[in-house]
């Protein structure tokens, strides 16, 4: 491994502190969205109005009848929604040209498809339903120690997301807001994604770029087989031995940079029981020689990481 070199560490530092102010923003705005307005009657009074709040998909609730408290009330909002948009606004410009220093450091080297997908993600609302696991969560170990793997530690064309079934019908409520089917989310931040054939549980797209969707073994209540959706065209989840441990695993969070500058929180594991997870894969027997090598590999690779730059997880 290598460490990053002392200004693409300062530009990443920088970089970060707005990624995470703009999180906020987004998160105020979020509570002030659709708007607030004065209803009146065909035949009511000047006077006789009503405080109605409107929600973004279109929903109204009537707060009361037009008084000093509803007069207050309307102002606050008016002043809050103002405020939390001009920052938000503001924000998202400076991470414009975050992401042009990011580029011309060389701060990031994550394929852009992988920060479009969790931003995706992080945007509908699914992402706290999903932890990566698997290569790509080395990326967020080595952003929050600030050094760079060898490529081949990190070399890989999928992502694993580990979907935790417990939480099925909080999830269901949450794609219909936004998608018929996990495929669709997908599928606007590329159209060519597909569902294969021969395995149920991965989407490729165009580029040969897969996303692979596992859950625990099923234990009481679960469901299986289960899709993530009505949709016929949607994930058939895959069972993963001794997937209930990494959902169980303290969470880890980075944000990561990709080569165009573009930068996304990544939500994975503990890196101790990312270690513990790929030596014992890499044990395996029946796995495949190579890639029972890059387990050991990774695994190393991690615990050296835990152990030098990141020490306050190490147990």
């Amino acid at each position: 491994m290598l460490e990053l070199p002392a200004d693409a560490t300062r530009q990443y530092i920088d970089a970060v502190a707005t990624f995470e102010a703009y999180e906020e923003a987004l998160a105020e705005a979020a509570k002030v969205r659709g708007g607030m307005y004065w209803h009146r009657g065909p035949m009511a009074a000047p006077d006789d109005a009503y405080l109605v709040r409107t929600t973004a998909s279109g929903s109204e609730k009537s707060l009361g009848r037009r008084s000093p408290e509803t007069e207050a009330m309307y102002a606050s909002f008016r002043q809050r929604k103002e405020l939390a948009e001009l920052r938000r606004d503001g924000l998202k410009a400076s991470l414009s040209k975050h992401k042009r220093m990011n580029r011309a450091l060389r701060v990031g080297r994550v394929a852009p498809i992988i920060v479009d997908i969790l931003n995706r993600l992080a945007v509908t609302k699914l992402g706290e339903h999903f932890r990566v696991v698997g290569t790509h969560a080395l990326y967020a170990y080595e952003s929050a120690a600030g050094i760079i793997f060898e490529d081949d530690a990190v070399a890989t064309r999928d992502i694993d997301l580990l979907w935790d079934v417990r939480k099925r019908v909080a999830f269901a409520t949450a794609l219909s807001k936004v998608d018929i089917s996990m495929l669709g989310v997908l599928q606007k931040v590329d159209p060519t994604f597909r569902i294969r054939n021969s395995k149920k549980y991965t989407a490729v797209n165009k580029d040969g770029f897969e996303v692979d969707i596992i859950r625990r073994e099923q234990a009481i209540g679960d469901p299986h087989p289960i899709r993530l959706s009505n949709d016929d065209e949607d994930f058939w989840v895959a069972q993963a031995p001794r997937a209930q441990e990494l959902l169980d695993s303290p969470p880890f969070s980075a944000v990561i940079v990709a080569t165009n500058g573009d930068m996304a929180r990544m939500n994975t594991l503990d890196p101790t029981a990312f270690v513990r997870f790929k030596q014992w894969m890499s044990a395996l027997p029946e796995r495949d020689p190579l890639k029972r090598r890059r387990d050991a590999l990774q695994a190393k690779a991690v615990e050296e990481v835990v152990q030098e730059y990141l020490p306050h997880w190490a147990r």
